[in-house]
């Protein structure tokens, strides 16, 4: 039986409890290094109109698109990520990027979740710089605060997911290629991601029109149509090398 392939990013993701990880700490860090082999981001659904402002935002090409962000033109290339591991100043930082080394982890039913931290993780240290949990094996105020990101963010992505889903049930998602020409003339190809066609959009029934803006969807569909100039400032990222 094949084992389910990790989350990006993750190695050895395991359940933070205070037997396994009460002596461990998580030091404060702008390393972004781990981020750097990537060149799509997964996005939840109430960053679209942020990150929309820095990157191309399209759907990945899965039974269920989701939302991602486009952070480089070349595999395994993230060009928002310097040989010092620091993000681009001025630019979005994806959440799935912050969120890392904790993630939540369904049960086989999913109907439970548990916060888990990735033990591969740079960051995650012995010490008490950033303690997970007290001298009393209680969640520290850090990891409740942890844990309340990873809930809101696994709400948002579950809102994501229904938006991918509904744009494909509804027939709007489109194969697409970013082919690229630089200044030296060399030439790059993106493909493997889907777009929203927008004359299939424009032809939506009213109904669903109506339906989408009450459940705050039609923001996610301009943002993704007002992302297509990121591709330029991608273009700007190659050339500068």
């Amino acid at each position: 039986m094949t084992e389910p392939a990790l989350p990006l990013f993750y190695k050895t993701p395991r359940v933070l409890t205070p037997a396994a990880h009460g002596n461990r700490s998580l030091r404060v860090s702008n390393d972004f290094r781990f981020a750097a082999d990537t060149n799509a981001i997964p996005l939840v659904a109430e960053e679209i109109p942020l990150a929309a402002r820095h990157y191309p935002v399209v759907f990945s090409d899965e039974a269920t698109p989701h939302p991602v962000a486009i952070l480089g033109l070349r595999h395994q290339k993230n060009m928002f990520v310097d040989s010092e591991g620091r993000w681009r100043a001025g630019t979005y930082v994806p959440a799935y990027v912050r969120r890392y080394p904790f993630i939540f982890v369904e049960n086989e039913s999913r109907t439970e979740l548990t916060l888990c931290v990735d033990e591969a993780a740079d960051v995650f240290v012995d010490g008490q710089e950033n303690p997970l949990f007290d001298a009393a094996g209680e969640a520290t105020a850090f990891t409740r605060g942890v844990l309340g990101f990873c809930r809101d963010y696994h709400a948002q992505h579950l809102l994501a997911a229904e938006f991918g889903r509904t744009l494909a049930q509804a027939d709007l998602l489109i194969e697409h290629r970013a082919d690229v020409s630089l200044n030296d003339g060399q030439r790059m190809s993106l493909s493997g991601f889907k777009v929203i066609d927008s004359a299939r959009f424009d032809q939506l029934p009213d109904q669903t029109f109506l339906e989408w803006r009450h459940k705050g969807w039609l923001p996610l569909v301009y943002s993704h149509f007002f992302s297509i100039g990121a591709w330029s400032t991608l273009v700007d990222r190659a050339v500068e090398g």
